[in-house]
Parts: structure tokens; sequence; C-alpha cells
């Protein structure tokens, strides 16, 4: 598998990174190499492995949902350092 310096540079492109025409040709064979490695992989036979997303056994570490009481409109604005009752009085953007 060989990546030409044009290709090199569209993918700079798409990525919108500014890459010195010294470097393409370094970058060119890095690029070679690391796909040809990647190509190397798809010569194992994978037949009957599970796929996976993790190395290790994971399980899901968020709570259960418990459904409490929402805060108020007074409880909302209470800490604001600047409201006018109703809203949140922040600094003029534009």
């Amino acid at each position: 598998m060989k990546i030409s310096a044009e290709e090199v540079k569209k993918v700079a492109g798409l990525a919108r990174l500014e890459i010195p025409q010294d470097d393409i040709p370094r970058l060119a064979a890095e690029l070679d190499s690391i796909l040809s490695y990647v190509d190397k992989l798809s010569e194992l036979d994978t037949t009957g492995v599970p796929p996976t997303t993790h190395a290790i056994p994971m399980t899901n570490a968020f709570r259960d949902d418990v459904v409490t009481e929402s805060l108020t409109h007074a409880g909302g604005l209470a800490n604001a350092p600047r409201d006018n009752g109703e809203f949140f009085v922040v600094t003029r953007a534009i």
C-alpha cells in the first residue's frame, strides 16, 4: 500500500491542517507504515472471536434514575449574582 503526496495533502486539507511541503514525504512514509501494519492485522483469523468495545469487562457505572421534586423558580434564582425577579441578569454580549 503506497500513500502518495497528493493523498497526504488531501487528508491534511480535510483535517484543516497546514503541513509544510518539506514534511509531506516523511508523513507519507509514516502513514504508509501505519496502514501497512493495519493491513497486516487483516491476515488474522478472527472466526468465533466476539467483537469487543473494551479490553476488559466493564459494567455501567451510572446510577438508576430516581424521580425527585424539581427546583422551584425562586430556588433557581436564589444563588444568582443578579436577577430581576424573573430571569438571570447577565452582561450584554453584543
